[in-house]
């Protein structure tokens, strides 16, 4: 059976990754209690019904600490039962989780009288911090919207066992903070910038007067066949060692030209190695 186990931070998105999934056609259970993870993966695998060989539970901080703290000795019972399972982690920036929270008007499940919002945000990821450690994929969601999340759940997990290694590939800009949620970072912003031309400030990396620009850039073609290279060769490596994903996200300055035009470029070079590729520009949602 397929088992993803979904934690994170509250208000980071995990009832959204869950839906996702049911949608999907798993089994899904919020809330489970740790302690009960493994009746519950040995009553599906003895099941019949078709869902049961796709499952996933959701796990919060509300579980006792012993529980959490004993996630690795459940992860080493899942491999010997030879469950094929994967560990999803979300989080985002305090900042934001206090902002939704704020708009919600929700509880946070560890705030009380006796601690704040802010308190309980940090006290979440402390407890959380056994299950982020064998996190397969991690997402930030903090300038991800409902829609976009989605998006990278279905892509990336619902269809792993049709496509293989999955990645991503994301354009970003720097002004507006790196992410911390991928696996290879690249910086462009030692490349030819077509902001300073006026007649390009006002396109991105997606419109042909930019493209036109870059490609004609020998630095750029460079930038692109190194980068191109490494991935092809270390990616595969990943995935030969039984890696499901793996995130790469190319930066420049403002994340609207170079970084655009390379990780569409990079994207159409790595198709050739059959690898399901998502392309996303975070500065262009």
């Amino acid at each position: 059976m397929k088992l993803v186990i979904v934690s994170g931070l509250s208000g980071s998105g995990k009832s959204i990754t869950l839906d996702t999934l049911e949608d999907a056609g798993f089994y899904c259970t919020d809330n489970l209690p740790l302690a009960l993870l493994k009746d519950f993966t040995g009553l599906l695998t003895h099941s019949n019904k078709h869902l049961s060989k796709q499952a996933a539970v959701g796990i919060d901080a509300r579980n006792d600490q012993d529980a959490l703290n004993q996630f690795s000795t459940l992860i080493e019972q899942l491999q010997n039962d030879h469950i094929d399972y994967d560990v999803i982690f979300l989080r985002a920036s305090k900042e934001s989780l206090l902002k939704r929270f704020s708009e919600t008007r929700r509880k946070h499940p560890l705030s009380d009288e006796n601690t704040s919002l802010e308190e309980a945000i940090d006290l979440e990821l402390d407890r959380l911090n056994s299950i982020a450690s064998h996190a397969s994929l991690q997402i930030d969601t903090t300038h991800t919207n409902v829609h976009q999340l989605r998006n990278i759940i279905r892509q990336r997990v619902c269809h792993t066992e049709d496509y293989g290694m999955s990645l991503q590939i994301m354009s970003f800009g720097y002004k507006h903070g790196a992410p911390n949620d991928v696996d290879f970072v690249f910086d462009a912003r030692c490349l030819p910038n077509p902001y300073w031309e006026p007649s390009l400030r006002g396109f991105t990396g997606l419109d042909s007067p930019v493209i036109d620009f870059l490609s004609q850039a020998d630095l750029v073609q460079h930038y692109l066949d190194d980068t191109a290279q490494f991935l092809s060769h270390w990616v595969t490596e990943f995935s030969n060692s039984n890696r499901n994903y793996l995130s790469i996200a190319i930066g420049c300055t403002g994340g609207q030209h170079r970084s655009v035009y390379l990780c569409e470029q990079l994207a159409a070079k790595l198709k050739k190695h059959r690898f399901n590729i998502i392309t996303r520009h975070r500065e262009l949602s």
